[in-house]
């Protein structure tokens, strides 16, 4: 959203939420709803002069402030002075705009700073996204998420796709922080995708074929290589659905290659392909766990992130 008048919609928690650069040039996260008979406002992205309801045409500047409200003159008490919209927290942080509904929450940049101290040389904010999509699966959120922290299934759930193109004994899951967990693994040299391009000055050694995965408690996860960037966004439907945001790209220098719509072409399928084995996968699981007789095993060093997570959970559901 680089210029004024950008804007997204999304919906956080079942709120219709706006995200737009003003004329000044600030982000801004602020409510999708009009002040006058609750209309939603913008859909999808797009970019616009002025925020203009669908349903009476009440207008607002960028920034939420009501500019204008047709055939209210006789409306002794109506006075547009003053009205806006509801503002909703925002900070962009490495290329991402983070929003939340809760105005305590600390900043990101200082909860989330390990990922900077981990990933800085990588300048994840350099990545260009080449496609968002938005899919729903059968299976519990939480399963989704655990499926990501882990690179353990990689050679059986995903044989047919990436299962061959790392190591177990090359995968390295240190210990969690308290906003996000990750681990790391050693893409083959010849995946070109997950290597970093020639052109390619900020990493150097073992760093040109690093993947991060990290996850960032509850439900945005991000699959960083030097060639490329995926994520899943995780919105819960009740118990047993979950609606994925879909996304990813490529790093500049893939971006700027004269083979770039092959490299994008090639991206997408492979992680097309990816996604219908972890559906696989993750729907067997929440159907497995739905039985009587399902108990949990124990863990594997390569899912000390899975376990991370449960202490998030539990810190969380009793109130920690």
């Amino acid at each position: 959203l680089p210029n004024p008048g950008d804007y997204t919609t999304l919906e956080l928690a079942g709120q219709p939420i706006m995200v737009i650069r003003d004329r000044e040039g600030q982000l801004r996260a602020q409510s999708n709803v009009c002040l006058h008979r609750m209309s939603t406002l913008l859909e999808g992205s797009g970019n616009t002069r002025a925020i203009v309801c669908p349903y009476h045409a009440w207008t607002y500047n960028l920034d939420g402030r009501l500019r204008g409200a047709p055939a209210m003159t006789l409306n002794e008490a109506f006075c547009k002075d003053g009205q806006a919209l509801p503002q909703v927290r925002c900070e962009e942080w490495l290329g991402w705009v983070m929003v939340t509904l809760n105005p305590d929450a600390p900043p990101v940049s200082e909860t989330l700073a390990g990922v900077a101290d981990l990933v800085g040389d990588y300048q994840m904010e350099n990545y260009q996204q080449t496609f968002f999509e938005t899919h729903r699966w059968d299976t519990n959120w939480k399963v989704l998420a655990e499926n990501f922290m882990e690179s353990y299934h990689l050679p059986v759930c995903h044989a047919g796709t990436i299962g061959g193109l790392s190591k177990l004994e090359e995968m390295v899951c240190p210990p969690g922080e308290e906003a996000f967990n990750y681990h790391w693994i050693l893409k083959e040299p010849d995946f070109v995708l997950g290597n970093a391009h020639p052109t390619n000055t900020r990493l150097s050694g073992e760093r040109r074929r690093t993947t991060f995965l990290l996850a960032i408690y509850p439900s945005l996860l991000i699959t960083l290589t030097p060639g490329y960037f995926w994520y899943l966004s995780l919105h819960p439907h009740g118990v047993g659905q979950v609606e994925i945001r879909f996304g990813g790209g490529m790093a500049p220098e893939f971006v700027n290659d004269p083979e770039a719509q092959s490299h994008f072409n090639a991206l997408k399928a492979l992680l097309d392909d990816v996604n219908v084995e972890d559906r696989g996968c993750t729907e067997k699981v929440y159907n497995g766990l739905c039985s009587d007789m399902a108990t949990p095993g124990h863990l594997s060093h390569l899912e000390r992130p899975n376990y991370d997570f449960a202490q998030y959970l539990n810190a969380r559901v009793n109130g920690g």
